[in-house]
């Protein structure tokens, strides 16, 4: 696999720097999926948005950057909405853009709901020290062949409650993209069975850390968290200074005895089809 580091590193930011990290890094992650053929990305002056054929998952889906007049805001809202409807999503975001200080109100007269989002956490890996916690038989690998990604979705896909219909077409995004750096994917085995996943994205100078999730049969064994710390180690070897993620209410607690701190929120808009 390619361990080349793909950008500068990041070492030493404000408060501020690191919350523009968290969301830096998360539309550079998106905009390297889209590099997939499984998947659509498309940017142009005035908006960029991504496509994925995961119709349920609104991470997955949704308008990064919008930088229109509030004259053309109407227009183009209703043409995106028809667009993803068009293609069967279900459910996508539309992140705010501090150059359309009128989107809010655009959105919320289609009939978008704001939701304050998951809670941007970071972690300086400088003094952080891993405690290897997770059980015995637990053993992390790197994706790095077509068989192990295959072993990844399935603990994914498990992990996330998705119905097995959208296997195939996330093998499919994630086998398009080959098993280089900037993305790592990781699957745990416990007792030889695949059951949890992990993610480190490195982009904006930062290590991400997204898609952990643990089959339900393996859950409160302490595995999400070594799945988690495997992803820290490696970052951390590849001199990353920090760490950033974004933990839902259930994770917030499991984060923040690894040592990571809140500082924001990934605050959107999702649009949902109720027909």
């Amino acid at each position: 696999m390619e361990t080349t580091i793909p950008d500068a590193i990041l070492t030493d930011a404000t408060p501020s720097t690191l919350v523009r990290a968290i969301h830096d890094n998360l539309f550079e992650m998106y905009r390297y999926l889209g590099r997939s053929q499984a998947a659509e990305y498309h940017h142009d002056p005035e908006l960029t948005w991504l496509r994925t054929p995961i119709a349920p998952v609104s991470f997955l889906n949704g308008v990064l950057h919008t930088a229109a007049s509030a004259e053309r805001l109407d227009t183009l809202i209703h043409t995106t909405i028809e667009y993803y409807r068009s293609k069967g999503v279900m459910r996508f975001s539309w992140w705010l853009d501090e150059r359309s200080p009128y989107l809010a109100a655009h959105l919320q007269a289609h009939g978008l709901v704001f939701i304050e989002g998951n809670l941007g956490m970071t972690l300086d890996l400088h003094p952080w020290e891993d405690d290897l916690s997770g059980p015995a038989d637990l053993r992390v690998e790197p994706v790095n062949d077509m068989q192990s990604l295959l072993d990844w979705v399935l603990a994914a896909q498990a992990g996330f409650d998705l119905p097995e219909i959208y296997r195939q077409p996330w093998y499919e995004i994630y086998a398009g993209l080959g098993f280089e750096l900037p993305m790592r994917n990781y699957v745990g085995y416990y007792r030889g069975e695949p059951v949890a996943a992990a993610q480190l994205f490195l982009g904006a100078g930062v290590a991400g850390i997204y898609t952990v999730a643990t089959v339900p049969s393996a859950r409160r064994l302490g595995i999400g968290a070594a799945m988690t710390q495997a992803a820290l180690r490696e970052a951390q070897d590849f001199g990353y200074r920090y760490a950033i993620l974004h933990a839902s209410r259930i994770g917030e607690g499991v984060y923040a005895k690894l040592g990571f701190r809140g500082c924001c929120h990934m605050s959107r808009f999702i649009w949902e089809e109720t027909s």
